[in-house]
């Protein structure tokens, strides 16, 4: 990978030219939608920029990809949610809205950490144990798919009551886990 332009930290640029293609600067490559959402969801620093006159697009481009992933299938947006976002444009509380829901994502993310702790806290001796990681390597996967980056490794520390088959059984779940999200991706 080549090193990031000069006073653009990791930035990668990405040039939109008129024949709608999008070229990767940084890989000196031709790339998709489907390649700079695969980027978002990596947590990739990113701007695209109009190749001809140098402006900023970056917004733009990630609406097509929302637009994208909600026409493939991949609805996350409640048509009332969108209804409701369409009636506040030219509304007075118009600029308030993007810092509202900056807000409400950093809030989800923070409770949704809250609550994988919690649950895995909760595991302990719990006969269910290995049904219940099972299922929380599930709503990991899901949660990543939707929140990219919101997954934060954490070193283990094995406990005293930890046995050798529950330690391999987390170690399973994490190799799962990192296949789902391969494959989420």
């Amino acid at each position: 990978m080549a090193e990031a332009a000069p006073g653009e930290d990791n930035t990668v640029i990405i040039k939109k030219y008129a024949n709608r293609r999008l070229y990767n600067t940084r890989s000196s490559s031709y790339i998709t939608l489907e390649h700079l959402a695969k980027m978002t969801r990596e947590g990739v620093d990113y701007k695209v920029l109009d190749a001809k006159t140098g402006t900023d697009i970056t917004h733009t481009i990630l609406t097509q990809i929302i637009m994208e992933e909600e026409t493939n299938g991949e609805q996350m947006l409640p048509v009332n949610f969108l209804r409701e976002l369409i009636g506040m444009y030219g509304n007075s509380m118009q600029s308030l809205i993007p810092h509202y829901l900056e807000a409400s994502m950093e809030n989800f993310r923070a409770n949704q950490t809250k609550l994988a702790k919690a649950f895995e806290d909760s595991l302990g001796n719990n006969p269910l144990a290995k049904l219940a990681e099972q299922n929380m390597a599930m709503f990991k996967a899901a949660a990543s798919a939707f929140m990219p980056g919101s997954e934060k490794p954490e070193p283990k520390a094995p406990s005293s009551d930890d046995n050798g088959d529950l330690a391999a059984l987390r170690d399973q779940m994490a190799e799962i886990q990192k296949r789902l999200d391969a494959l989420g991706k």
